[in-house]
This record gives structure tokens, sequence and C-alpha cells, in this order.
């Protein structure tokens, strides 16, 4: 009963931010006809601006993101080609990653390479969870696969660290880099300053639910360990 109650917390957990962040982002993305471009314009303007060179701005289907390995600002179709306040603020949120990649910013540096180490560790630990069966099967003793199996949830779990190391770096990349861009370059009214900030922080956040959902998936496997 304890196991279960926990397991909904955790979910509820995790899908409150989720929520939330889609209630945000679709509260603001309307279009808007007093803004002279797309989201797609904006990042490609800045990139030009703030002479992010080698720097691209290209579609994705994956969700907005800046990969600093390709060195790309990659955005959805809705932010690309958005003329709204979602659209022009989550372009300035990835563009904030491109100027730390220029500046070179450490965090975002660190995150990259633990991101590359987290992905094997996890492969590891999924090769792991598969075997643990059969080496109790081979040795005839529970307490092997059992091990075993504790072993690579934890190996897994090594996940969680990765995702809790990217927000530092998201809320840089919202407040530190794009809400002054927004501001200061006068890209936004002053009015839309408030609804520009839960945009960001909204960006951020969607970190915090891939830090929780990694939390769920260890816990969901110590719950299975236990029954």
């Amino acid at each position: 009963m304890g196991y279960a109650i926990l397991m909904l917390v955790l979910i509820a957990l995790i899908f409150g931010p989720c929520i939330w962040v889609r209630r945000v982002l679709a509260k603001h993305a309307g279009p808007r006809t007093d803004f002279p471009g797309t989201g797609g314009a904006l990042a490609r303007h800045l990139v030009e601006h703030y002479k992010l060179e080698g720097v691209t701005v290209e579609e994705t289907a994956d969700g907005d993101h800046f990969d600093p390995i390709a060195k790309a600002v990659r955005l959805t179709r809705d932010v690309g080609e958005g003329r709204s306040l979602t659209a022009v603020v989550t372009a300035a949120h990835e563009v904030g990653h491109a100027i730390q990649n220029h500046t070179g910013y450490l965090p975002l540096a660190a995150r990259t390479k633990s991101i590359g180490s987290a992905m094997r560790i996890e492969k590891i630990g999924s090769y792991a969870l598969f075997v643990a069966p059969l080496i109790g099967g081979a040795t005839g003793s529970p307490a092997a696969a059992i091990l075993t199996a504790l072993g690579a949830i934890a190996i897994m779990g090594s996940s969680i660290a990765v995702h809790l190391m990217t927000l530092p770096v998201e809320f840089d990349a919202s407040f530190n880099k794009a809400l002054p861009i927004l501001r200061e370059g006068g890209y936004l009214s002053e009015g839309d300053m408030p609804a520009a900030e839960e945009i960001l922080r909204a960006c951020a956040m969607t970190y915090v639910a891939g830090s929780l959902a990694s939390l769920l998936n260890v816990a969901r496997w110590f719950a299975i360990l236990r029954r």
C-alpha cells in the first residue's frame, strides 16, 4: 500500500510540471499581428547579431533544443514559423544556449559530456537488468539475481544526476541570457515581459520533469523487485 501511494505521488510530481508547462506555452501561442517576425526569424537575427559563428537554425520534430555538437538551434515548426509570444520567447531561450556554448559556459559543456556518458551507463544498466533473471537461474540463487538487478537499477539511476545538472543550465539560458536580450533589445514590450518570464520558466522546467521521470523509472523497478 505504501509503495502504491509513493508511486501515485511521484506520478503527480511528474505530470504536474508537464501539464503546467504545456498550459503556459499553449496560453501564449496565439498569433500576434504586432510581431515583425517569427520565432525562427528572431533566432537567425540573434545568431547574426551576437556573431555566433557556425551556428545554424534548423527545423526539427524532436522538440526545441540547442545541439552543442552540431552547433544548431533546432526549433519545432510551431516555434520556427510561429508569430506568437511562445514562439519568440522559446526561440530566444534556445539561442541563449547557443550563447552559452559560444562563451564557453562550463556547466553546458559538463552537461554535454555527462549526457553521452549517462546514456551509455543506462544501456549497461538495462543489459544488467535483463540478464539478472538469467544469472539467478544459472546460479540457482535468487539472491544473486536480486543483487544484480539492484546494481542495474543503481546504474540506471545515474541519469537522475544528469537531469538535475541541466537545471542551472536551463535557468541561466532563460533568465541570464534570453530575458535580458528580449528586454534590453526591445524585442518585446514591457507589457509582454511578465508573460515572457512565465514562458522562460516553463522552458527551463521541462527538465525538471525529465529528472523526475528518471526517478519514477528507478522507483518502479524497486517496486517490482519488492513483489
